[in-house]
């Protein structure tokens, strides 16, 4: 896997704001979230905690540990396994992003202080590959310490978290982008290397391909431009790409043009008859069917109507 693969991957996320919040509690608590339609990122300052999600084991998170979830999916976080639960709506009942909360617990028990955080981004942006990562990653104490820029990232927002300096929401926002991103390269390093996501990524076949497709897309691939990419026979490669990725290469090709053409559409003056260029369609009539077929739209009623794609 390299980082150019991640960077790309990642770019279509287009994350677009954070919410963030401080915990203080004391046992015996426990806190149960549904799924949120964003990233969460759970960074343990001080004590200890347990994270449940449904079908898997309990996670255990001590001092400088953190966990990333990047499909915000639904999860348990309390002081010890089994712990009753209120609902994180009762604590938090809004939580709009560019907004900064501090949430307080009180029992007789050990203390967890936690900095917590939603980093929204346009769900229908997200590759195949992204929406394959596991719900949670975590990384531990030793394993920040071998990413000084993320440690210290999430050291700074913790330390800051009282000061009211100008610029201080901005500023979180982008601390958090970039502990999300840190965070994510870590973690996927340490995947176990059965993970399909990861395989994809070091596929010494369809890591190249993939790579290409992110980046290049606007060339005119064919699969069996996309195989030679790849130093493999055109039905070799569709095998180990569908295998891997989840769908065929040129649906993901589609995909990746038409995340870009959204987000075109939607953020530029651009004629459409430049965007179907941008994103690889040499015929305008071409790039309005599929972009149809896509998002059961018209690029214009797209436009006009100014909202991310479902």
């Amino acid at each position: 896997m390299t980082d150019d693969l991640l960077s790309e991957l990642l770019a279509p996320l287009r994350l677009e704001g954070v919410f963030h919040s401080r915990w203080t509690a004391r046992a015996p608590w426990g806190v149960a979230g549904e799924g949120e339609d964003c990233a969460l990122i759970h960074y343990v300052q001080a004590g200890t905690c347990t994270i449940e999600l449904p079908g898997h084991e309990p996670v255990r998170l001590a001092a400088g540990d953190v966990a990333v979830f990047p499909h915000g999916t639904a999860h348990r976080v309390a002081d010890a396994p089994g712990r009753a639960t209120v609902p994180l709506e009762s604590l938090l009942p809004v939580r709009p992003p560019g907004v900064a909360r501090t949430v307080r617990i009180d029992g007789p028990g050990a203390e967890t202080t936690m900095l917590c955080c939603g980093l929204h981004y346009d769900a229908a942006a997200a590759a195949p590959l992204y929406r394959a990562l596991p719900p949670v990653l975590v990384l531990d104490r030793a394993a920040l310490a071998g990413q000084p820029l993320l440690a210290g990232t999430l050291a700074g927002l913790a330390g800051e978290w009282d000061q009211a300096a100008p610029g201080q929401g901005l500023v979180a926002l982008r601390a958090f982008e970039l502990a999300f991103v840190l965070a994510l390269r870590a973690a996927l390093g340490s995947l176990a290397a059965g993970e399909p996501v990861l395989r994809a990524l070091r596929h010494p076949a369809v890591g190249p391909a993939l790579l290409a497709v992110h980046r290049r897309f606007a060339e005119p691939w064919t699969l069996e431009r996309l195989a030679a990419e790849a130093g493999l026979s055109r039905s070799a490669f569709a095998a180990a790409f569908r295998e891997l990725v989840g769908e065929t290469p040129m649906r993901h090709l589609t995909a990746r043009r038409m995340q870009e053409a959204a987000r075109l559409l939607a953020e530029t003056p651009l004629p459409h008859h430049a965007i179907a260029r941008r994103v690889g369609y040499r015929s305008d009539v071409g790039f309005h069917l599929a972009f149809k077929q896509w998002y059961g739209t018209t690029p214009g009623d797209y436009r006009r109507a100014g909202e991310p794609a479902r």
